[in-house]
């Protein structure tokens, strides 16, 4: 079965993209990023722009990141992939980041959600002028712990400032 990113999530004034590999099935079924319960991307995002957004319903989310400068997107625009581990990705193609990153300019970091999404990502962006940040992944199959991950996300508020 072929899965599918969603569309970007960003502005004119976005500063900051965050990039994931490719939804889960759980979220690609609730059409929304990251809508597995377990998923530590709203929490971890929340210690980015110092705000509490994890509490509150999905297009409130979507506004409280847009007006604090924060996009989504993923690297993979579609792929086969049975299940949700990045590791099953096959037949693999590309969303156009490159493309999406030269249309923001005020864009001056994307942080990489994971190893996969970095090591895809940082490979198509090359030097962009833009800082390239991987981060520890948020999903809940990547079992490092929640207070590990948070210095990593927190420090992708300097871009924001």
């Amino acid at each position: 079965m072929i899965k599918r990113s969603f569309p970007p999530i960003v502005d004119a004034d976005t500063r900051l993209m965050i990039l994931g590999s490719l939804p889960g099935d759980r979220s690609l079924a609730a059409a929304r990023y990251y809508a597995h319960p377990q998923n530590q991307f709203w929490r971890l995002i929340s210690a980015t722009i110092g705000r509490d957004v994890a509490s509150l319903e999905y297009d409130a989310r979507l506004a409280v990141l847009s007006k604090a400068g924060v996009g989504l997107w993923d690297v993979v625009a579609s792929a086969t992939r049975p299940g949700s581990t990045d590791a099953a990705i096959r037949d693999m193609a590309e969303n156009d980041i490159a493309g999406l990153a030269a249309t923001l300019p005020r864009l001056r970091a994307i942080g990489f959600n994971g190893a996969t999404a970095y090591r895809h990502g940082s490979r198509q962006l090359g030097s962009v002028g833009i800082a390239l940040v991987p981060l520890p992944s948020s999903s809940p199959l990547h079992t490092v712990g929640f207070e590990a991950k948070r210095p990593a996300w927190a420090a992708l508020g300097e871009y924001l400032r």
